[in-house]
């Protein structure tokens, strides 16, 4: 298994536990995931942060529990493993940004078993850093179709689907 952190900043050699800039509401017992961490994203879900960090956008992906009647509306006939939306605003920062990925050791994080997400909760040195030139390029690597539209409002009704959603800095969508 592999795990990676991504961030603009080619230069750091010791990821140290912080609170989340700005905090998230938490179910019930879960408050402490706003605390001080070292976050991680596994391999299959890396394509969720390929992005420049503040960019919006809403992934979707298929499931075992995903229903038919769900696929044809969202995906249509492509056969991507992941859709990602971000806004027509961002595709050219899209398209001309660049981005650190780094490689965390898996012995010191936690699962969350959430859409591939870890935790640490003391510091962390990256045993490996790549910088990714071309982030259109890495996800179609990854399988990922890459669409960009006006506004990432109309895709509100994913959450009331069976495909999975993640959405991402949604806070700097236009009209969110």
């Amino acid at each position: 298994m592999r795990l990676f952190h991504f961030s603009h900043d080619p230069e750091i050699t010791r990821f140290e536990p912080r609170p989340v800039s700005i905090p998230s509401e938490r179910p019930p017992g879960r408050e402490w995931l706003n605390g001080p961490l070292v976050w991680a994203i596994d391999e299959p879900h890396q394509a969720m942060y390929l992005f420049p960090r503040d960019c919006p956008r809403i992934l979707i992906w298929q499931t075992p529990e995903t229903r038919d009647e769900d696929l044809g509306p969202w995906r249509g006939e492509r056969s991507d493993r992941i859709i990602a939306h971000i806004e027509q605003a961002w595709l050219e920062r899209v398209r001309t940004a660049s981005i650190c990925r780094y490689e965390l050791p898996p012995a010191a994080f936690e699962d969350l078993h959430d859409a591939g997400m870890w935790i640490s909760r003391s510091a962390v040195e990256p045993s490996a850093m790549e910088v990714i030139f071309d982030i259109p390029g890495a996800l179609a690597a990854l399988g990922v179709e890459l669409r960009a539209m006006p506004s990432l409002t109309s895709l509100r009704g994913l959450w009331e689907t069976s495909l999975h959603a993640s959405g991402i800095r949604l806070r700097n969508a236009a009209g969110w």
